[in-house]
């Protein structure tokens, strides 16, 4: 049986923490320990939540700061979510989900000292994350030098049925199609949540995915634990192409 893991994108302070709440409480209900991709100097319009959505406690820093270490404390996984969510050039790099990147076609000095800049916020917040979520899923051959660089082990994206080793980093794949990804028989995956983007439709298909599936789903902590082998350049080729044609046929 397939299992799965979650994780949720653009945590910041400002974002719709009602729709994000939501989904919270059914990930306690469950008792599930996601993976949440935290930004750490957001400055994309996009993830700021409408009036009435926001927390206005989390307007001070500190209530913040305690929100994510008692997530922490739970078994729930942090990881850097770029660095202000802004993309600046218009390639996918190696993994073109997307025709948009924060890092991907950026020069290596440029992108080590956003990630430098990232994880001095993250540290004045209590933490020091190992896992790299690169916003559109978008990076590059420097990106991965500079993650290295920077001490990072780990990045959430590619596709595959397990954990592999690139450019000296453990990729923890998500998943291509997440109905397909239900049918197979093994292997493990993720799956990308954005909460303040879910339709209700998608509320209640995770849910019921929750309710009546709850033995496939993986605490996130778990993916970190499995072991790991090389990809090869022919995999790598094959990651490309899936990725270009998954986005193709977004767009289609």
């Amino acid at each position: 049986m397939r299992k799965i893991a979650i994780r949720i994108d653009d945590i910041t302070p400002e974002m719709d923490w009602v729709k994000f709440h939501r989904f919270e409480k059914m990930l306690d209900k469950y008792e599930i320990c996601p993976l949440i991709g935290v930004v750490p100097e957001n400055k994309d319009p996009k993830l700021e939540g409408a009036d009435g959505s926001r927390n206005p406690a989390f307007d001070d820093e500190a209530a913040y700061k305690d929100w994510l270490d008692a997530k922490q404390k739970l078994g729930w996984v942090i990881a850097m979510h770029g660095y202000d969510h802004v993309y600046v050039t218009k390639q996918g790099g190696l993994f073109p989900l997307n025709d948009f990147s924060e890092y991907a076609g950026v020069a290596y000095a440029k992108q080590k000292e956003k990630l430098e800049q990232g994880l001095r916020c993250l540290e004045k917040l209590g933490m020091r994350p190992e896992i790299f979520m690169a916003p559109g899923h978008s990076f590059d051959k420097n990106t991965l030098r500079a993650l290295k660089e920077c001490g990072f082990r780990y990045v959430t994206d590619g596709f595959g049925d397990a954990p592999y080793l690139r450019e000296g980093l453990t990729f923890l794949p998500i998943s291509f199609l997440r109905k397909q990804e239900l049918k197979k028989e093994n292997g493990v995956t993720t799956f990308v949540v954005h909460t303040w983007d879910m339709s209700e439709e998608e509320f209640r298909w995770y849910e019921d995915l929750f309710a009546n599936q709850r033995e496939r789903i993986l605490d996130y902590h778990s993916l970190t634990e499995l072991p790991a082998k090389e990809r090869n350049l022919l995999e790598a080729l094959g990651e490309y192409g899936m990725a270009a044609g998954k986005k193709v046929v977004a767009k289609l």
